[in-house]
């Protein structure tokens, strides 16, 4: 790991970093699986709400529900593929274990967000807050070329530290840092060769709704 000029005491309690977490094995398994994902729900490229602007990132879901964006409706969870229509894929085996290692709660995650950088994509500091339920941290996995992250606390606008991600490394964003805000500024191209025409993939697991306790109703 290489940490800009602005250091770890900027970043919100209950941040976890991970170096080289997942094997090589580990991480061509995984992509495996990612890629029988996007067999079933391509890749696709969302929108800004309101202005309707493309981001840079393409990007797919699996699990029960997806987050998308588009100028219509905006920032959202859904059970169905905005292009396709049809549901998201099951979230694989791999990614279940990787929660029920990682994410200290006893439920499981309903999506997994896929992102897929080029060498030009960038994600602004954002906070992931569309999830009625925030208990459950995001679980952030990198595969591929190694990418500039930004992190910091949960007021906009506050001091941030930067990071570089490597393929394999996962970021559990839990507790505090559950709400904190955290983007990608750049993306090293060229720096692994897990991808073959190059690029980062980025998945984030998440827990949307709440959890039922006996004597509640749904």
């Amino acid at each position: 790991m290489t940490e800009a000029s602005s250091g770890r005491d900027r970043i919100a309690e209950g941040f976890r970093y991970l170096p080289a977490h997942l094997t090589m094995d580990n991480q061509r398994a995984l992509l495996e699986d990612i890629r029988l994902v996007v067999a079933q729900a391509p890749l696709y490229v969302p929108r800004m709400p309101r202005t309707g602007k493309a981001l840079s990132v393409r990007m797919t879901n699996c699990g029960d529900l997806g987050w998308v964006t588009d100028q219509a409706g905006g920032y959202r969870y859904q059970p169905l593929h905005p292009a396709t229509g049809r549901p998201w894929p099951a979230m694989p085996g791999s990614l279940l274990d990787l929660w029920r290692d990682l994410a200290g709660v006893d439920f499981p995650p309903e999506a997994c967000l896929v992102n897929f950088y080029d060498a030009d994509a960038r994600m602004g500091l954002h906070q992931d807050k569309d999830e009625q339920n925030l208990d459950a941290p995001v679980l952030s996995i990198s595969l591929g070329d190694d990418c500039r992250f930004r992190i910091g606390g949960t007021v906009r606008g506050g001091s941030t530290a930067s990071l570089t991600l490597n393929s394999g490394d996962v970021v559990v964003l839990g507790g505090p840092a559950r709400l904190a805000y955290h983007g990608v500024d750049r993306i090293y191209a060229g720096t692994s060769t897990l991808l073959k025409n190059g690029g980062r993939i980025n998945l984030t697991l998440r827990r949307v709704t709440p959890i039922q306790t006996p004597g509640t109703e749904s």
